[in-house]
Order: structure tokens, then C-alpha cells, then sequence
């Protein structure tokens, strides 16, 4: 099998149409459709069928055709790796992050990579949940890092990296800093801060609603930078992964009956050309030991 026949397959299983297709890879179309006839003598079937001017995959062209699309790209990656290292350059590497991931989890991660790769230029796109994933899905972003997304497609692929608990977060000065749990009535008497963009936000406010604390009196915090700086601040107590708010300034305790995780995961989509630096980041994450996050959410 040659890279130019699976490359003509793809055209014609992309227009449907022999001619237009010789065209778009600037080859005369009776050695396209020679091209095709030996790919199929190869694979020992039809890959389309011919019905008067119309074209149409076959059952084994439609089986075929993610394999192919998959042999092209990783071809033609491995083409733009070699180049990129050639000119002592790499393609930009895009992560996306949820305003509720810290960025000092991939960090370590990201320094020994650029390390690796001088000439590696990082990009960050942050968002909700659901704009995480709609930049997957766009192809905007490389791969992202984060909880579990609202949507899942056939192509997403996912991969879980650790398990962490929620906790009550407040300040070293506030009454509740010295103790190892809060009853949870004991909230009814504190001022609340919320992250109302958390992808968890129900869940938290069902469990508080419950244990009979009023939710709308609650200050609203509009990223975790700003929970932060509220609570050091000592203008409230909320709830947040032990992990978005790192913080000699704060302490984090468990309040009685309430046992939250989330599970944060590293994704991306299958099928989709990936630099170098991508696979390596991907292998990195999975690869990773985080016990550290693991080990605060198995003793909670």
C-alpha cells in the first residue's frame, strides 16, 4: 500500500466523484482510478461502487475509510515532526483548562517538556466545562485537562488522572481553622462563598439546602482567584477541590456528612493529528504519580 493510493482514496471517498477527485490531487484520472483498482486488489474487495454518474463507498470502503484517515494524518504528522525538528522549531502545543482547574497541576509537567522542546510555544484557553469541550470538539485545542465535561461524542477520548475531595475552605484566622470538621449546622451561622461556574455547583448547594443553610445569602465569587482572595480576606467560608485553592493562608477541613470528589482527566480526540509534543504531554499525565491529590482524598 503507497501513501498517494490511500491519499486518492481519501479524495474520492471525501467528493464521491473520480474526476474531481484527480483534479484536487493534480493527477490525470485514468492513474487515480488505476491507483484505486490496485489499493482494492490489495484489500481483495471494491472499495466504492459505480452507479452511473454516482459514486458511493462500499461496505468495505466504509470500514476502510477511519482506518485510512488515520494512516494519512499519522503520516503526515510524522512528516511535520521531522520538518519542525529539522528547522529547530515546533508547532505550538494548546491546552485547554476549566476556570476550575489549577494550572499549577500540569505545571511541573509543562516545564520538564519545554525542556525537552526549546522551541515549544504554549498556549492556554480557559472556559466552562462546556467550552472546554466545545474547543475539543472544534479541534481549537491539542488536548485539555479537566473534570468530567458536561458531553461525551464517540471521538472524545479520556483519561482519568486522580481523585480529589471537596473540602470546606476558610482562613487561618476564622473560628473554624483549628478544627479537623465542622458540623454542618454549624454553617448556618457562617457567610457563604460561592463559585457559582463550578460544575459541581448543584451538587454542593443541594447538600447546604439540606442541612437547612440558606443558599441566596451567599457572596458569589466569579473566578477561583477571587474565591481566594475572599476568603483570605475572611469575608465567608465555601467549598472547593483541595487542589483550586493552594494556600498557606487557608485552611481546609471537613464538615460532618458531606463526602464530594471530583475526578479530574486528561482528554483528547481520537483520530485527530497530534504533534509530538501533545502524544509526549498525554503519556506525561498518564504516566504521572499523583498520589500527593489522591492520598488527601482517601483520608478525608
Amino acid at each position: 500500500m503507497e501513501m498517494h493510493q490511500v491519499r486518492y482514496f481519501l479524495a474520492v471517498a471525501r467528493l464521491l466523484n473520480f474526476t474531481r477527485a484527480a483534479e484536487e490531487c493534480h493527477v490525470a484520472q485514468p492513474s487515480l482510478t488505476r491507483a484505486i483498482k490496485q489499493l482494492e486488489e490489495e484489500l481483495g474487495g471494491e472499495l466504492f461502487r459505480r452507479e452511473r454518474n454516482l459514486t458511493h463507498l462500499s461496505e468495505l470502503g466504509h470500514r476502510m475509510l477511519p482506518l485510512m484517515q488515520q494512516c494519512y494524518e499519522s503520516a503526515q504528522a510524522a512528516k511535520q515532526v521531522a520538518t519542525s525538528i529539522k528547522k529547530g522549531a515546533l508547532a505550538p502545543l494548546s491546552i485547554a483548562l476549566p476556570i476550575t482547574v489549577n494550572i499549577e497541576i500540569v505545571l511541573p509537567f509543562l516545564k520538564e517538556l519545554v525542556r525537552a522542546m526549546p522551541g515549544l510555544n504554549l498556549k492556554f484557553v480557559r472556559g466552562t466545562s462546556a467550552e472546554v469541550s466545545e474547543h475539543l470538539k472544534k479541534g481549537s485545542v491539542d488536548l485539555a485537562v479537566a473534570g468530567k465535561l458536561p458531553e461525551a461524542w464517540d471521538r472524545l477520548e479520556s483519561w482519568p488522572l486522580f481523585t480529589e475531595s471537596y473540602r470546606l475552605v476558610a482562613a487561618k484566622t476564622h473560628r473554624f481553622a483549628g478544627q479537623a470538621s465542622v458540623p454542618a449546622d454549624e454553617l448556618r451561622k457562617e457567610k457563604l462563598i460561592f463559585r457559582p461556574y463550578c460544575e459541581d455547583f448543584g451538587q454542593g448547594a443541594t447538600f447546604l439546602t439540606v442541612s437547612g443553610v440558606e443558599v441566596p445569602t451567599a457572596h458569589n465569587a466569579g473566578s477561583d482567584a477571587d474565591f481566594v482572595a475572599l476568603l483570605t480576606a475572611d469575608l465567608g467560608v465555601g467549598f472547593a477541590p483541595e487542589s483550586s485553592v493552594a494556600s498557606p493562608d487557608l485552611a481546609l477541613l471537613g464538615v460532618e456528612g458531606f463526602d464530594m470528589e471530583r475526578t479530574v482527566y486528561a482528554y483528547a480526540v481520537a483520530g485527530r493529528q497530534r504533534s509530538m509534543a501533545a502524544s509526549t504531554l498525554i503519556k506525561m499525565l498518564r504516566a504521572a504519580d499523583w498520589s500527593r491529590l489522591e492520598g488527601n482524598a482517601q483520608a478525608a
